[in-house]
């Protein structure tokens, strides 16, 4: 699949098809550098709860999940007691899947020992890309891969650590919306656009 020139007549990527929520996605967020620990916990953990689903029913759920998850802040999930996830089970405003609950308080702990006595959250991930984004020239979908070596790097790296759902494939949709690969194709109004944010 190629570019889709949407009713606006912008070129974009075909994933968003014609949902307003998802081409708001893919024209701020998706491939733009994000540097904040916080912040990359936050989107690997989502990632984490996409395993299996489509990336749109975690965004719609997106606002249901911060405010579920203490705005993603890893300080509080790491101390959540089985009544919280208890809790959490029976929110419907999430994807309720015990696994997944457990794994983001696990990954929150793992994220805090990086933080206290390693090298920090982002530095850790983007020192795999020499600390700047990988800019791919890709012209259609299928060129685009599932994962990467380095994906399967970081994901090695992630669950020695600790992290849970982590694996390569969900660490490379993770690491294309972070920006530590500009995965837009080319013919993508965002690509040279997340481009110019890599330099």
């Amino acid at each position: 699949m190629i570019a889709h020139v949407h009713g606006d007549g912008t070129k974009r990527c075909p994933w968003p098809k014609q949902d307003p929520l998802y081409i708001a996605y893919h024209d701020n967020e998706w491939g733009v550098p994000e540097y904040d620990d916080r912040a990359l916990y936050e989107k690997l953990v989502l990632d984490g709860f996409q395993a299996g689903l489509s990336w749109i029913i975690i965004l719609r759920k997106r606002e249901n999940f911060r405010g579920a998850f203490d705005n993603f802040m890893p300080e509080k999930i790491a101390r959540y007691s089985p009544k919280k996830i208890e809790r959490l089970m029976r929110d419907e405003g999430i994807v309720r899947n015990r696994a997944k609950i457990e794994g983001a308080v696990l990954s929150a702990r793992a994220w805090l020992e990086v933080m206290d006595k390693g090298p920090g959250f982002s530095k850790l991930l983007w020192d795999f890309v020499g600390g700047r984004p990988k800019i791919n020239r890709y012209k259609t979908m299928g060129q685009v891969p599932a994962e990467t070596a380095m994906s399967r790097a970081i994901s090695k790296e992630l669950a020695q650590r600790g992290f849970k759902f982590c694996g390569p494939t969900i660490v490379y949709a993770f690491m294309q919306a972070v920006g530590m690969v500009n995965d837009h194709l080319i013919t993508c109004h965002r690509h040279e656009d997340c481009a110019k944010l890599a330099r």
